[in-house]
């Protein structure tokens, strides 16, 4: 099967445009104002616009107010959701889109605990926990915590680069991977010959 790609983070229109040609699955907008990729609704609506068929636009919350989000979906076309703080299951089954629940991991996380817990969503996204901020880390965490029988259910995030990504694939075997930083030239702003690489290396990942 086929590792899944989401470039997360996106702020700019060209590279959105490069992150469609290189053949990735899905685009990450962040509507969380404390993030530095952080993107406001107009903007987001017209870079939305631009995609075409089969490639979905994902929006990244944090504890955000219900209403803030709904306000969003009634402005921007998400065809899924992505929650990086403390939300729970119901407040995340209640917006009627397919939904991501990111899980921090440190050494004594239960993967399999939270994916009971978070049975109602599509996938887990995993990433290197940090007390400080909610993602984004750009830090790899121990591979060997993700549980192989969740693999067909896991994104798997946190400290990938064209020059790892191959491995993890081989080593987790997730649904999917999900990139902001390894693939910048600063925050918000996308690197195009990084985000080449970055599908080279997951191509290589799945062939072996």
């Amino acid at each position: 099967m086929r590792t899944r790609v989401k470039f997360c983070g996106l702020t700019r229109s060209g590279d959105v445009d490069a992150a469609v040609a290189v053949g990735v699955d899905a685009i990450g907008l962040v509507f969380h104002p404390a993030s530095p990729r952080a993107v406001g609704l107009d903007h987001a609506a017209k870079l939305v616009q631009t995609l075409p068929a089969f490639v979905t636009a994902v929006g990244l919350f944090v504890d955000a107010e219900a209403d803030l989000v709904r306000s969003i979906l009634e402005r921007v076309q998400l065809g899924a959701l992505q929650f990086h703080g403390r939300e729970a299951p119901d407040y995340c089954c209640g917006f009627g889109r397919p939904w991501i629940k990111a899980v921090p991991v440190r050494a004594d996380t239960d993967v399999s605990a939270e994916a009971r817990r978070y049975g109602g969503a599509q996938s887990l996204l995993l990433d290197t926990f940090d007390p400080a901020i909610a993602g984004g880390t750009g830090r790899q965490f121990d591979w060997g915590l993700v549980p192989p029988s969740l693999a067909p259910k896991i994104v798997l995030a946190g400290g990938l680069r064209p020059d790892n990504v191959a491995t993890a694939i081989r080593q987790v075997r997730p649904h999917a991977v999900d990139v902001s930083g390894g693939i910048e030239l600063g925050k918000g702003l996308k690197d195009q010959a990084k985000m080449y690489d970055f599908m080279k290396g997951v191509r290589d990942g799945d062939q072996s």
